[in-house]
């Protein structure tokens, strides 16, 4: 991968996506049997993995990663945008988990 930079934006010059991307069907792992949690907090930081997870299979490359981290650690639009996707996982994991609601 090649890392250019112009008019303040990052361009990468690579393979495609779907050629850089391997699925967990294809490499048969299972890293999620179940989005049931003990409790809220343990679901927030499931559905923190799950942002992080979703950022990586998007672009596998670390390095790609890393460089393209400076870009958004001061822009609050950006880190507003990565704190909705995690909300939105954690609604999905809340909803699986029945709000962790017990029969008293």
């Amino acid at each position: 991968h090649r890392l250019g930079q112009s008019r303040g934006h990052i361009q990468f010059n690579s393979l495609s996506a779907k050629e850089n991307f391997i699925s967990d069907s294809q490499t048969n792992e299972i890293w999620l049997a179940t989005l049931k949690t003990e409790n809220p907090q343990k679901g927030f930081e499931l559905a923190v993995k799950l942002a992080r997870t979703g950022v990586k299979a998007t672009q596998p490359s670390a390095e790609i990663r890393t460089a393209l981290r400076s870009a958004y650690d001061h822009d609050s639009a950006q880190l507003i945008a990565a704190s909705h996707v995690i909300a939105v996982h954690y609604q999905t994991i809340a909803a699986a988990n029945r709000y962790w609601l017990t029969a008293s």
